[in-house]
Protein backbone atom coordinates (compact mmCIF):
# COMPACT_ATOMS: atom_id res chain seq x y z
CA UNK A 1 0.00 0.00 0.00
CA UNK A 2 2.99 2.21 0.68
CA UNK A 3 4.19 2.00 -2.76
CA UNK A 4 0.86 2.36 -4.15
CA UNK A 5 0.41 5.50 -1.81
CA UNK A 6 3.75 7.13 -3.18
CA UNK A 7 3.14 6.20 -6.59
CA UNK A 8 -0.20 7.46 -7.13
CA UNK A 9 0.76 10.82 -5.72
CA UNK A 10 4.01 10.97 -7.93
CA UNK A 11 1.69 9.90 -10.83
CA UNK A 12 -0.73 12.53 -9.77
CA UNK A 13 0.84 15.26 -8.91
CA UNK A 14 3.92 14.84 -12.04
CA UNK A 15 0.90 14.80 -14.76
CA UNK A 16 -1.43 17.64 -13.03
CA UNK A 17 1.62 19.79 -12.81
CA UNK A 18 2.37 18.95 -16.44
CA UNK A 19 -1.56 19.33 -17.75
CA UNK A 20 -1.80 22.43 -15.98
CA UNK A 21 1.31 24.16 -17.45
CA UNK A 22 0.70 22.89 -21.03
CA UNK A 23 -2.72 24.83 -20.84
CA UNK A 24 -1.32 27.68 -18.76
CA UNK A 25 1.16 28.16 -21.84
CA UNK A 26 -1.96 28.23 -24.38
CA UNK A 27 -4.87 29.84 -21.74
CA UNK A 28 -6.66 31.36 -24.50
CA UNK A 29 -6.69 28.31 -26.29
CA UNK A 30 -8.19 26.56 -23.87
CA UNK A 31 -10.51 29.07 -23.02
CA UNK A 32 -11.93 28.35 -26.40
CA UNK A 33 -12.15 24.54 -25.54
CA UNK A 34 -14.58 25.84 -22.60
CA UNK A 35 -16.74 28.13 -25.00
CA UNK A 36 -16.99 24.69 -27.07
CA UNK A 37 -18.34 22.98 -23.98
CA UNK A 38 -20.26 25.67 -23.00
CA UNK A 39 -22.45 25.77 -26.59
CA UNK A 40 -25.69 25.16 -26.67
CA UNK A 41 -25.43 21.99 -28.80
CA UNK A 42 -22.89 20.40 -25.79
CA UNK A 43 -23.74 21.46 -22.17
CA UNK A 44 -25.79 24.86 -22.85
CA UNK A 45 -24.01 26.61 -20.67
CA UNK A 46 -23.71 29.78 -23.07
CA UNK A 47 -23.96 32.25 -19.96
CA UNK A 48 -20.71 30.97 -19.01
CA UNK A 49 -18.73 31.74 -22.34
CA UNK A 50 -17.82 34.94 -21.77
CA UNK A 51 -16.14 34.27 -18.79
CA UNK A 52 -14.58 31.65 -20.45
CA UNK A 53 -10.75 32.97 -20.27
CA UNK A 54 -11.20 33.80 -16.66
CA UNK A 55 -12.45 30.38 -15.98
CA UNK A 56 -9.82 28.86 -18.06
CA UNK A 57 -6.80 30.53 -16.16
CA UNK A 58 -8.17 29.81 -12.82
CA UNK A 59 -8.67 26.40 -13.50
CA UNK A 60 -5.22 25.51 -15.09
CA UNK A 61 -3.39 27.64 -11.52
CA UNK A 62 -5.45 25.62 -9.76
CA UNK A 63 -4.25 22.67 -11.98
CA UNK A 64 -0.59 23.20 -11.18
CA UNK A 65 -1.16 24.11 -8.02
CA UNK A 66 -2.92 20.76 -6.59
CA UNK A 67 -0.16 18.69 -7.86
CA UNK A 68 2.68 20.86 -6.15
CA UNK A 69 0.45 21.13 -3.46
CA UNK A 70 0.11 16.96 -3.24
CA UNK A 71 3.57 16.54 -4.12
CA UNK A 72 5.02 18.16 -1.83
CA UNK A 73 2.04 17.11 0.99
CA UNK A 74 0.57 20.85 1.77
CA UNK A 75 -2.67 20.62 3.59
CA UNK A 76 -3.29 16.92 2.47
CA UNK A 77 -6.78 16.67 3.22
CA UNK A 78 -7.45 20.10 1.71
CA UNK A 79 -6.13 18.62 -1.72
CA UNK A 80 -7.28 15.15 -2.32
CA UNK A 81 -10.75 16.52 -1.59
CA UNK A 82 -9.76 19.18 -4.48
CA UNK A 83 -8.55 16.89 -6.53
CA UNK A 84 -11.34 14.41 -6.17
CA UNK A 85 -13.56 16.82 -7.03
CA UNK A 86 -11.89 18.25 -10.29
CA UNK A 87 -11.27 14.49 -11.69
CA UNK A 88 -14.71 13.97 -11.53
CA UNK A 89 -15.72 17.20 -13.09
CA UNK A 90 -13.15 16.29 -15.87
CA UNK A 91 -14.31 12.81 -15.76
CA UNK A 92 -18.28 13.51 -16.43
CA UNK A 93 -16.93 15.90 -19.09
CA UNK A 94 -14.84 13.68 -21.12
CA UNK A 95 -17.59 10.97 -21.01
CA UNK A 96 -20.33 12.95 -22.08
CA UNK A 97 -18.46 14.35 -25.11
CA UNK A 98 -17.27 10.71 -26.04
CA UNK A 99 -20.73 9.36 -25.12
CA UNK A 100 -22.51 11.91 -27.33
CA UNK A 101 -19.77 12.74 -29.92
CA UNK A 102 -20.41 16.51 -28.96
CA UNK A 103 -16.31 17.78 -28.76
CA UNK A 104 -13.65 15.65 -30.57
CA UNK A 105 -10.49 16.82 -28.31
CA UNK A 106 -11.38 17.40 -24.75
CA UNK A 107 -8.09 19.80 -24.90
CA UNK A 108 -6.39 17.97 -21.82
CA UNK A 109 -2.82 18.59 -22.63
CA UNK A 110 -3.68 21.33 -25.23
CA UNK A 111 -2.29 20.75 -28.77
CA UNK A 112 0.57 19.41 -27.27
CA UNK A 113 -0.90 15.53 -26.96
CA UNK A 114 -4.39 15.89 -28.87
CA UNK A 115 -6.61 13.05 -27.52
CA UNK A 116 -9.95 11.64 -28.86
CA UNK A 117 -12.75 11.82 -26.05
CA UNK A 118 -12.93 8.04 -25.49
CA UNK A 119 -8.85 8.01 -24.57
CA UNK A 120 -9.64 11.35 -22.27
CA UNK A 121 -12.56 9.51 -20.62
CA UNK A 122 -10.05 6.41 -19.71
CA UNK A 123 -7.26 8.66 -19.07
CA UNK A 124 -9.21 10.93 -16.54
CA UNK A 125 -11.02 6.94 -15.13
CA UNK A 126 -7.18 6.04 -14.28
CA UNK A 127 -6.50 9.10 -12.30
CA UNK A 128 -10.42 8.72 -10.49
CA UNK A 129 -8.66 5.67 -9.01
CA UNK A 130 -5.88 6.62 -8.29
CA UNK A 131 -6.96 9.56 -6.76
CA UNK A 132 -9.54 7.50 -4.76
CA UNK A 133 -6.50 5.32 -3.23
CA UNK A 134 -5.25 9.05 -2.28
CA UNK A 135 -8.50 10.00 -1.02
CA UNK A 136 -8.78 7.26 1.71
CA UNK A 137 -5.28 7.31 2.83
CA UNK A 138 -4.16 10.97 2.64
CA UNK A 139 -3.27 10.39 6.36
CA UNK A 140 -0.33 8.46 4.75
CA UNK A 141 0.87 10.84 2.58
CA UNK A 142 4.10 11.83 3.92
CA UNK A 143 4.68 15.85 3.80
CA UNK A 144 8.01 16.91 2.93
CA UNK A 145 10.27 19.92 3.96
CA UNK A 146 9.38 22.01 6.84
CA UNK A 147 5.51 23.33 6.51
CA UNK A 148 6.96 26.97 6.25
CA UNK A 149 8.94 25.64 2.99
CA UNK A 150 5.78 24.07 1.71
CA UNK A 151 4.30 27.01 2.00
CA UNK A 152 6.44 29.03 0.72
CA UNK A 153 6.37 26.90 -2.02
CA UNK A 154 2.97 26.67 -2.96
CA UNK A 155 3.10 30.93 -2.84
CA UNK A 156 5.85 30.81 -4.97
CA UNK A 157 4.55 28.38 -7.32
CA UNK A 158 0.83 30.43 -7.47
CA UNK A 159 2.66 33.64 -8.55
CA UNK A 160 4.79 32.01 -11.13
CA UNK A 161 1.67 31.02 -12.41
CA UNK A 162 0.28 34.17 -12.32
CA UNK A 163 3.30 36.18 -13.91
CA UNK A 164 3.54 33.46 -16.88
CA UNK A 165 -0.30 33.36 -17.43
CA UNK A 166 -0.43 36.66 -17.67
CA UNK A 167 3.07 37.11 -19.80
CA UNK A 168 1.88 34.45 -22.57
CA UNK A 169 -1.75 36.15 -22.78
CA UNK A 170 -0.05 39.83 -23.25
CA UNK A 171 2.01 38.35 -25.56
CA UNK A 172 1.86 34.59 -27.43
CA UNK A 173 2.18 30.68 -25.89
CA UNK A 174 6.00 30.44 -24.82
CA UNK A 175 5.71 26.63 -26.78
CA UNK A 176 3.73 26.28 -30.03
CA UNK A 177 2.33 23.24 -30.62
CA UNK A 178 -0.05 23.76 -33.52
CA UNK A 179 0.87 23.42 -37.12
CA UNK A 180 0.64 27.01 -37.63
CA UNK A 181 4.10 27.71 -35.66
CA UNK A 182 6.66 29.19 -37.18
CA UNK A 183 9.25 27.89 -39.71
CA UNK A 184 6.42 25.82 -40.85
CA UNK A 185 4.97 25.66 -44.32
CA UNK A 186 1.12 26.19 -44.58
CA UNK A 187 1.17 24.52 -48.05
CA UNK A 188 3.58 21.79 -46.98
CA UNK A 189 1.38 21.03 -44.14
CA UNK A 190 -1.54 20.94 -46.39
CA UNK A 191 -0.44 18.12 -48.47
CA UNK A 192 -1.63 14.54 -48.15
CA UNK A 193 1.82 12.17 -48.95
CA UNK A 194 1.49 9.58 -50.96
CA UNK A 195 0.27 6.10 -50.00
CA UNK A 196 -1.62 7.55 -47.30
CA UNK A 197 -4.33 5.83 -45.74
CA UNK A 198 -7.71 6.90 -47.32
CA UNK A 199 -10.62 7.73 -45.55
CA UNK A 200 -13.03 4.15 -45.12
CA UNK A 201 -16.79 4.75 -45.31
CA UNK A 202 -19.80 2.24 -45.28
CA UNK A 203 -22.73 2.70 -47.24
CA UNK A 204 -26.27 1.51 -46.19
CA UNK A 205 -28.57 1.52 -49.16
CA UNK A 206 -32.51 1.06 -48.72
CA UNK A 207 -34.76 -0.75 -51.58
CA UNK A 208 -38.11 -1.66 -51.84
CA UNK A 209 -38.22 -5.77 -53.32
CA UNK A 210 -40.96 -7.49 -53.81
CA UNK A 211 -43.04 -4.71 -51.56
CA UNK A 212 -40.44 -5.26 -48.34
CA UNK A 213 -37.66 -3.14 -47.32
CA UNK A 214 -33.90 -4.54 -48.20
CA UNK A 215 -30.74 -2.78 -47.07
CA UNK A 216 -27.91 -3.74 -48.68
CA UNK A 217 -24.21 -2.60 -47.45
CA UNK A 218 -21.32 -1.70 -49.82
CA UNK A 219 -17.75 0.27 -49.31
CA UNK A 220 -19.02 2.92 -51.96
CA UNK A 221 -20.55 1.11 -54.72
CA UNK A 222 -24.38 1.47 -56.10
CA UNK A 223 -25.45 -1.92 -55.94
CA UNK A 224 -27.54 -4.02 -58.76
CA UNK A 225 -30.64 -4.63 -56.93
CA UNK A 226 -33.37 -5.17 -58.66
CA UNK A 227 -36.28 -2.85 -56.32
CA UNK A 228 -36.97 0.58 -56.00
CA UNK A 229 -34.55 2.82 -54.31
CA UNK A 230 -35.29 4.37 -51.25
CA UNK A 231 -32.36 6.01 -49.41
CA UNK A 232 -28.54 5.39 -48.56
CA UNK A 233 -27.14 6.04 -44.96
CA UNK A 234 -23.13 6.24 -45.05
CA UNK A 235 -20.89 5.93 -42.06
CA UNK A 236 -17.14 6.81 -41.60
CA UNK A 237 -15.48 3.05 -40.41
CA UNK A 238 -12.04 5.01 -40.47
CA UNK A 239 -11.07 8.57 -40.55
CA UNK A 240 -7.71 8.25 -42.81
CA UNK A 241 -4.82 10.75 -43.00
CA UNK A 242 -5.74 14.33 -42.08
CA UNK A 243 -2.82 16.64 -42.79
CA UNK A 244 -2.06 19.01 -40.06
CA UNK A 245 -3.53 21.90 -41.96
CA UNK A 246 -6.85 21.09 -43.63
CA UNK A 247 -8.57 24.16 -43.45
CA UNK A 248 -6.64 27.02 -44.76
CA UNK A 249 -8.04 29.35 -46.45
CA UNK A 250 -7.81 32.98 -48.25
CA UNK A 251 -11.38 34.06 -49.63
CA UNK A 252 -12.97 37.25 -50.75
CA UNK A 253 -15.70 37.76 -52.43
CA UNK A 254 -16.73 34.69 -54.94
CA UNK A 255 -12.95 34.25 -55.16
CA UNK A 256 -10.34 31.94 -53.67
CA UNK A 257 -6.87 33.44 -53.03
CA UNK A 258 -4.96 30.77 -51.45
CA UNK A 259 -2.83 29.17 -53.53
CA UNK A 260 -1.65 32.47 -54.80
CA UNK A 261 -0.98 34.09 -51.65
CA UNK A 262 0.91 31.00 -50.39
CA UNK A 263 2.80 31.57 -53.45
CA UNK A 264 3.50 34.92 -52.58
CA UNK A 265 7.02 36.21 -51.34
CA UNK A 266 7.29 38.93 -48.61
CA UNK A 267 3.77 38.71 -47.24
CA UNK A 268 1.98 40.08 -43.83
CA UNK A 269 -1.17 38.76 -42.85
CA UNK A 270 -2.97 40.46 -39.89
CA UNK A 271 -5.17 38.39 -38.53
CA UNK A 272 -8.12 39.03 -36.36
CA UNK A 273 -10.48 36.55 -35.73
CA UNK A 274 -13.37 38.87 -34.99
CA UNK A 275 -13.24 42.13 -35.92
CA UNK A 276 -15.98 43.36 -33.00
CA UNK A 277 -14.11 41.75 -30.83
CA UNK A 278 -10.46 42.82 -31.37
CA UNK A 279 -8.52 44.30 -28.66
CA UNK A 280 -9.08 47.87 -30.13
CA UNK A 281 -5.67 49.63 -28.24
CA UNK A 282 -3.86 47.36 -30.44
CA UNK A 283 -5.34 48.69 -33.69
CA UNK A 284 -2.42 51.47 -33.14
CA UNK A 285 0.50 48.72 -32.80
CA UNK A 286 -1.28 47.24 -36.17
CA UNK A 287 -1.58 49.99 -38.25
CA UNK A 288 2.31 51.37 -37.65
CA UNK A 289 3.55 47.86 -37.98
CA UNK A 290 1.44 47.56 -41.56
CA UNK A 291 2.42 51.12 -42.36
CA UNK A 292 6.19 50.29 -42.19
CA UNK A 293 5.92 47.16 -43.85
CA UNK A 294 4.19 48.94 -46.99
CA UNK A 295 6.63 51.58 -46.86
CA UNK A 296 9.26 48.98 -47.14
CA UNK A 297 7.87 46.84 -50.34
CA UNK A 298 6.04 44.32 -48.54
CA UNK A 299 2.31 43.33 -49.73
CA UNK A 300 0.37 43.28 -46.24
CA UNK A 301 -3.83 41.89 -46.28
CA UNK A 302 -5.92 41.28 -43.39
CA UNK A 303 -7.88 37.84 -42.57
CA UNK A 304 -11.24 38.11 -40.49
CA UNK A 305 -14.27 35.92 -40.37
CA UNK A 306 -15.94 39.15 -40.16
CA UNK A 307 -18.66 40.25 -42.74
CA UNK A 308 -17.53 42.50 -45.94
CA UNK A 309 -19.37 45.22 -45.01
CA UNK A 310 -17.82 44.92 -41.51
CA UNK A 311 -14.27 45.02 -43.00
CA UNK A 312 -15.27 47.69 -44.77
CA UNK A 313 -16.43 50.12 -41.56
CA UNK A 314 -13.19 48.33 -39.82
CA UNK A 315 -10.94 49.66 -42.34
CA UNK A 316 -12.14 53.05 -42.65
CA UNK A 317 -12.78 53.42 -39.01
CA UNK A 318 -8.90 52.73 -38.06
CA UNK A 319 -7.85 54.26 -41.41
CA UNK A 320 -5.58 51.08 -41.71
CA UNK A 321 -3.78 50.82 -45.02
CA UNK A 322 -5.04 46.97 -46.14
CA UNK A 323 -7.93 44.89 -46.91
CA UNK A 324 -9.45 42.05 -44.92
CA UNK A 325 -10.09 38.60 -46.56
CA UNK A 326 -12.05 36.27 -45.34
CA UNK A 327 -10.97 32.94 -43.14
CA UNK A 328 -13.21 30.73 -41.14
CA UNK A 329 -13.00 32.13 -37.24
CA UNK A 330 -11.81 28.70 -36.32
CA UNK A 331 -8.81 28.56 -38.28
CA UNK A 332 -8.03 32.22 -37.63
CA UNK A 333 -8.36 31.46 -33.28
CA UNK A 334 -5.51 28.40 -34.61
CA UNK A 335 -3.20 30.61 -36.41
CA UNK A 336 -2.27 33.24 -34.01
CA UNK A 337 -3.36 33.38 -30.09
CA UNK A 338 -3.87 37.28 -30.29
CA UNK A 339 -6.83 39.45 -31.83
CA UNK A 340 -5.26 41.03 -33.97
CA UNK A 341 -1.83 39.89 -34.21
CA UNK A 342 0.83 39.45 -36.97
CA UNK A 343 2.02 36.61 -39.17
CA UNK A 344 4.80 37.08 -41.83
CA UNK A 345 4.75 34.71 -44.95
CA UNK A 346 7.46 33.89 -47.57
CA UNK A 347 5.88 31.27 -49.92
CA UNK A 348 3.80 29.87 -47.54
CA UNK A 349 6.47 29.92 -44.87
CA UNK A 350 5.45 31.31 -41.50
CA UNK A 351 8.73 33.15 -40.54
CA UNK A 352 7.18 35.04 -37.24
CA UNK A 353 4.56 35.80 -35.46
CA UNK A 354 3.30 38.61 -32.92
CA UNK A 355 1.01 39.58 -30.15
CA UNK A 356 0.16 43.08 -31.27
CA UNK A 357 1.86 43.83 -27.73
CA UNK A 358 4.92 42.78 -30.06
CA UNK A 359 4.04 44.49 -33.21
CA UNK A 360 7.28 46.89 -33.30
CA UNK A 361 9.26 43.48 -33.02
CA UNK A 362 8.24 42.66 -36.70
CA UNK A 363 11.24 42.00 -38.73
CA UNK A 364 11.39 43.77 -42.10
CA UNK A 365 14.24 44.32 -44.92
CA UNK A 366 13.66 47.19 -47.29
CA UNK A 367 12.88 45.57 -50.75
CA UNK A 368 13.80 47.21 -54.04
CA UNK A 369 9.76 47.52 -54.55
CA UNK A 370 9.73 50.17 -51.04
CA UNK A 371 8.34 53.33 -51.12
CA UNK A 372 9.55 55.12 -47.82
CA UNK A 373 7.86 58.44 -49.13
CA UNK A 374 4.38 57.11 -49.06
CA UNK A 375 1.90 59.44 -47.42
CA UNK A 376 -0.73 57.28 -45.48
CA UNK A 377 -3.03 60.10 -44.28
CA UNK A 378 -3.74 61.16 -48.01
CA UNK A 379 -3.74 57.49 -49.10
CA UNK A 380 -6.54 57.58 -46.58
CA UNK A 381 -8.23 60.71 -47.88
CA UNK A 382 -8.14 59.75 -51.43
CA UNK A 383 -9.23 56.10 -50.46
CA UNK A 384 -12.37 57.87 -48.82
CA UNK A 385 -12.68 60.08 -52.14
CA UNK A 386 -12.84 57.37 -54.37
CA UNK A 387 -15.50 55.08 -52.59
CA UNK A 388 -17.72 58.10 -53.09
CA UNK A 389 -16.33 58.73 -56.83
CA UNK A 390 -18.03 55.49 -57.27
CA UNK A 391 -21.46 55.81 -54.58
CA UNK A 392 -24.28 56.66 -56.93
CA UNK A 393 -22.56 55.23 -60.62
CA UNK A 394 -22.61 51.62 -59.77
CA UNK A 395 -26.40 52.05 -59.09
CA UNK A 396 -26.72 54.33 -62.25
CA UNK A 397 -25.77 51.62 -63.87
CA UNK A 398 -27.33 48.52 -63.09
CA UNK A 399 -29.79 47.00 -66.21
CA UNK A 400 -33.34 47.36 -64.25
CA UNK A 401 -34.78 49.04 -60.76
CA UNK A 402 -34.89 45.44 -58.92
CA UNK A 403 -30.88 45.44 -59.93
CA UNK A 404 -30.58 48.37 -58.52
CA UNK A 405 -32.36 47.90 -55.45
CA UNK A 406 -30.12 44.86 -54.57
CA UNK A 407 -27.08 46.40 -55.24
CA UNK A 408 -28.29 49.23 -53.18
CA UNK A 409 -28.71 46.62 -50.27
CA UNK A 410 -25.54 44.97 -50.19
CA UNK A 411 -23.94 48.90 -50.09
CA UNK A 412 -25.77 49.02 -47.12
CA UNK A 413 -28.16 52.34 -48.41
CA UNK A 414 -31.84 53.04 -47.91
CA UNK A 415 -34.22 53.17 -50.35
CA UNK A 416 -34.40 56.69 -50.29
CA UNK A 417 -30.56 56.48 -50.60
CA UNK A 418 -30.73 53.99 -54.13
CA UNK A 419 -33.80 55.70 -55.37
CA UNK A 420 -34.82 59.14 -57.10
CA UNK A 421 -32.28 61.36 -59.21
CA UNK A 422 -28.81 59.51 -58.52
CA UNK A 423 -26.75 61.37 -61.38
CA UNK A 424 -27.96 64.62 -59.32
CA UNK A 425 -26.63 63.16 -56.11
CA UNK A 426 -23.76 61.99 -57.84
CA UNK A 427 -22.82 65.35 -59.24
CA UNK A 428 -22.83 67.04 -56.37
CA UNK A 429 -20.21 64.67 -54.82
CA UNK A 430 -18.19 64.94 -57.74
CA UNK A 431 -18.18 68.55 -57.38
CA UNK A 432 -17.13 68.02 -53.88
CA UNK A 433 -14.74 65.69 -54.55
CA UNK A 434 -12.92 67.83 -57.18
CA UNK A 435 -12.40 70.85 -54.79
CA UNK A 436 -10.61 68.25 -52.36
CA UNK A 437 -8.25 66.65 -55.20
CA UNK A 438 -7.74 70.09 -57.05
CA UNK A 439 -5.70 71.58 -53.59
CA UNK A 440 -3.80 67.85 -53.48
CA UNK A 441 -2.95 68.48 -57.55
CA UNK A 442 -1.84 72.62 -56.76
CA UNK A 443 -0.42 71.64 -53.36
CA UNK A 444 1.75 68.32 -53.70
CA UNK A 445 1.70 67.21 -57.28
CA UNK A 446 -0.14 64.09 -58.92
CA UNK A 447 -0.53 61.65 -55.86
CA UNK A 448 0.84 58.77 -57.73
CA UNK A 449 2.39 55.22 -56.77
CA UNK A 450 5.19 56.35 -55.10
CA UNK A 451 2.90 58.57 -52.52
CA UNK A 452 -0.22 56.30 -52.21
CA UNK A 453 0.53 53.42 -53.37
CA UNK A 454 -1.66 51.46 -55.27
CA UNK A 455 -4.54 51.27 -56.52
CA UNK A 456 -4.87 54.78 -54.75
CA UNK A 457 -2.52 55.88 -57.07
CA UNK A 458 -5.84 56.09 -59.91
CA UNK A 459 -8.08 58.01 -57.34
CA UNK A 460 -7.10 61.94 -58.54
CA UNK A 461 -7.46 60.47 -61.76
CA UNK A 462 -11.02 58.83 -61.76
CA UNK A 463 -12.63 62.47 -60.27
CA UNK A 464 -10.47 64.71 -62.96
CA UNK A 465 -11.86 62.05 -65.67
CA UNK A 466 -15.06 62.55 -64.04
CA UNK A 467 -15.30 66.50 -64.52
CA UNK A 468 -13.89 66.90 -68.06
CA UNK A 469 -14.30 71.31 -67.83
CA UNK A 470 -10.85 70.42 -65.85
CA UNK A 471 -9.05 68.28 -67.98
CA UNK A 472 -7.03 70.80 -69.52
CA UNK A 473 -5.88 72.27 -66.50
CA UNK A 474 -4.12 69.13 -65.33
CA UNK A 475 -3.20 66.96 -68.65
CA UNK A 476 0.30 68.14 -68.40
CA UNK A 477 0.77 66.58 -64.98
CA UNK A 478 -0.85 63.57 -65.63
CA UNK A 479 1.07 62.63 -68.69
CA UNK A 480 4.22 63.50 -66.16
CA UNK A 481 2.89 60.92 -63.72
CA UNK A 482 2.55 58.45 -66.05
CA UNK A 483 5.76 58.36 -68.30
CA UNK A 484 7.17 58.18 -64.42
CA UNK A 485 5.54 55.55 -63.86
CA UNK A 486 3.18 56.75 -60.86
CA UNK A 487 0.21 56.04 -63.36
CA UNK A 488 -0.88 53.35 -65.34
CA UNK A 489 -0.65 54.68 -68.75
CA UNK A 490 -3.60 53.31 -70.22
CA UNK A 491 -5.12 56.03 -67.87
CA UNK A 492 -3.28 58.10 -69.32
CA UNK A 493 -4.32 57.68 -72.41
CA UNK A 494 -8.09 57.24 -71.77
CA UNK A 495 -7.98 61.07 -70.66
CA UNK A 496 -5.82 62.61 -73.56
CA UNK A 497 -8.29 60.97 -75.28
CA UNK A 498 -11.28 62.24 -73.52
CA UNK A 499 -9.46 65.59 -73.79
CA UNK A 500 -9.59 65.78 -77.69
CA UNK A 501 -13.00 64.72 -78.27
CA UNK A 502 -14.15 67.07 -75.92
CA UNK A 503 -11.79 69.70 -78.00
CA UNK A 504 -14.01 67.83 -81.18
CA UNK A 505 -10.44 66.61 -82.77
CA UNK A 506 -9.45 63.08 -83.12
CA UNK A 507 -8.55 60.58 -80.57
CA UNK A 508 -5.08 58.81 -80.64
CA UNK A 509 -5.80 55.30 -78.73
CA UNK A 510 -9.39 54.60 -79.45
CA UNK A 511 -10.39 54.46 -75.83
CA UNK A 512 -13.76 56.60 -76.51
CA UNK A 513 -17.00 55.36 -78.00
CA UNK A 514 -20.23 57.60 -78.15
CA UNK A 515 -23.57 55.31 -77.13
CA UNK A 516 -27.60 57.26 -77.01
CA UNK A 517 -30.45 55.47 -75.79
CA UNK A 518 -31.63 55.77 -80.09
CA UNK A 519 -28.82 56.49 -82.04
CA UNK A 520 -25.82 54.70 -83.58
CA UNK A 521 -22.98 53.51 -81.14
CA UNK A 522 -19.29 54.43 -83.02
CA UNK A 523 -16.11 54.99 -81.56
CA UNK A 524 -15.21 58.63 -82.28
CA UNK A 525 -13.01 58.93 -84.54
CA UNK A 526 -9.00 57.94 -84.71
CA UNK A 527 -5.92 59.90 -85.35
CA UNK A 528 -3.49 57.47 -87.69
CA UNK A 529 -6.19 54.84 -87.66
CA UNK A 530 -3.84 52.56 -89.08
CA UNK A 531 -1.59 52.22 -86.76
CA UNK A 532 -3.39 52.92 -83.56
CA UNK A 533 -2.87 48.95 -82.55
CA UNK A 534 0.58 49.83 -81.94
CA UNK A 535 -0.12 53.13 -79.88
CA UNK A 536 -2.18 50.83 -77.72
CA UNK A 537 0.23 48.14 -77.62
CA UNK A 538 2.46 50.68 -76.24
CA UNK A 539 0.24 52.73 -74.02
CA UNK A 540 -0.53 49.22 -72.66
CA UNK A 541 -3.71 47.82 -74.16
CA UNK A 542 -3.93 44.56 -74.56
CA UNK A 543 -7.09 44.35 -76.67
CA UNK A 544 -7.09 45.82 -80.69
CA UNK A 545 -9.54 48.67 -81.43
CA UNK A 546 -11.77 45.90 -82.57
CA UNK A 547 -11.69 43.44 -79.60
CA UNK A 548 -12.09 47.45 -78.06
CA UNK A 549 -15.02 48.27 -79.68
CA UNK A 550 -16.52 44.79 -79.00
CA UNK A 551 -16.39 44.65 -75.49
CA UNK A 552 -17.55 48.48 -75.71
CA UNK A 553 -20.80 48.02 -77.49
CA UNK A 554 -21.46 43.73 -77.66
CA UNK A 555 -20.69 40.98 -80.08
CA UNK A 556 -22.87 42.06 -82.26
CA UNK A 557 -21.06 45.69 -82.58
CA UNK A 558 -19.38 46.00 -86.01
CA UNK A 559 -16.46 48.58 -85.76
CA UNK A 560 -16.23 51.37 -88.56
CA UNK A 561 -14.13 54.17 -89.67
CA UNK A 562 -15.65 57.36 -88.79
CA UNK A 563 -14.44 61.00 -90.25
CA UNK A 564 -14.55 63.50 -87.75
CA UNK A 565 -17.33 65.64 -90.40
CA UNK A 566 -19.28 62.20 -89.88
CA UNK A 567 -19.20 61.59 -86.21
CA UNK A 568 -19.80 65.56 -85.21
CA UNK A 569 -22.58 65.31 -87.35
CA UNK A 570 -23.92 62.00 -85.25
CA UNK A 571 -23.19 63.67 -82.73
CA UNK A 572 -25.51 66.79 -83.78
CA UNK A 573 -28.20 64.12 -84.20
CA UNK A 574 -28.56 62.79 -81.29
Amino acid sequence: MKFIIGFSRIFVGILFIFSGFIKLNDPLGFSYKLQEYFSAEVLNLEFLSPYALMIAVLLVITEVVLGVMLLVGYARRLTVWLLLLMIAFFTFLTFYSAYFNKVTDCGCFGDAIPLVPWESFIKDVILLVLILVLFFNWRKITPLFSKGFRSITILLTTIACLLFGYHVLMHLPWLDFRAYKENSNIAANMTVPEGAAPAIFEYRWKFLVDGQEQVITTNGAYPTVDGEFIEVDTEMISEGYTPPVHDFTIEKGDQDYTQEFLARENLIVIVAYNLDKAETEGIANIRKAAQDAIRKGYKVIGMTSSSPERQKEFVYDFKLPFEFYYGDETMLKTIIRANPGIMSLDKGTILQKLHWNDAQDLKLQELPTATPQLDFELKHTLDSIAILDQRYRKLMYAPDAEAREELGKSMGLSPAEYGGNLWERQSAIDSSNLQLIERILKTKGYPGKSMVGTPTHTAAWYVVQHNPHVIPDYLEMIKAAGKAGELPFTLVAMMEDRYLMGQEKEQIYGTQGMTYNQGQDFIWPIKDVANVNERRAEAGFDQTIIEYATFLFGDDFEYKELTLQEALKLKAAN
